[in-house]
């Protein structure tokens, strides 16, 4: 039985927004179809609705969430009503203009009104899509540093202990993954099955990603990362393990 892949983080996400996309147009075209008087159908989806929007927003644009809120909340601090002042909520609790006397209808189209707000929020939502992939790289980004920083951290007391081979070994392993990651950024491809440091040293050099003193740079932690690895080398020395964690830290922070 061949197993169902696994869809990736931002194509879940991706995936939940684009059903909040949908069930706002249906609730916005609600609006625009239903007689007013049948708002209690419309009430209780949009209150879910409205939740889980919310949350959205607040994860992915957080700048515009008070104009979110705004648009269901009603001003109680407003002196009138009027298409300015009318509210989501007025919508939803079934509140309408009295009407005008004279011309014994509402003294304007709080249909419109309704249908124009759920419409706005439906576009800040839809506003997320493009932000999806940024936040993520950021967001994992921030998750990988904290990874690499706890491995050096590991690797320092290794070379504190006098373990010098191990030391150098873990920090070239921080190195290689992190250039991985700078690869990944830049869409620079690897061709090579293993990639190890110097492949990927070399492709971004191609790539324009590093300068000469930068690919000579981390070809030479890359050659103290070696002498790590393989014990028919000479044996690295403390300093050159200690340079190479400090260049390596110094590289996750600087090198993207």
């Amino acid at each position: 039985m061949t197993a169902t892949p696994r869809k990736s983080a931002q194509a879940r996400i991706a995936e939940e927004l684009k059903g909040l996309l949908s069930e706002g147009e249906e609730l916005r075209n609600y609006v625009r179809d239903k007689d007013p008087a049948e708002v209690l159908p419309f009430a209780a989806r949009y209150h879910t609705w409205y939740t889980g929007g919310l949350a959205v927003v607040k994860a992915l644009v957080p700048e515009r969430l008070d104009e979110f809120r705004r648009l269901y909340e009603r001003n109680e601090r407003r002196k009138q009503l009027d298409a300015v002042s009318y509210a989501i909520e007025d919508y939803v609790h079934g509140l309408r203009p009295p009407d005008d006397v004279r011309t014994g209808k509402p003294p304007f189209d709080f249909k419109t009104v309704a249908f124009i707000r759920v419409n706005s929020q439906r576009e800040i939502i839809n506003a997320c899509l493009p932000r999806l992939t940024d936040i993520l790289a950021d967001i994992r980004g921030v998750l990988q540093a904290d990874l690499f920083d706890s491995e050096l951290d590991a690797a320092r007391n290794l070379l504190k202990n006098g373990h010098v081979r191990a030391a150098g070994a873990v920090a070239g392993v921080v190195l290689e993954g992190h250039l991985a990651e700078v690869c990944a950024s830049h869409v620079v491809v690897i061709r090579k099955k293993d990639p190890h440091i110097n492949d990927y040293n070399n492709a971004l050099k191609d790539a324009d990603v590093l300068d000469v003193a930068q690919w000579r740079r981390i070809q030479h932690l890359g050659d103290i990362r070696n002498l790590c690895d393989h014990k028919k080398q000479r044996d690295p020395k403390p300093e050159e393990v200690a340079d190479l964690l400090d260049e390596v830290d110094k590289a996750i922070k600087t090198l993207r």
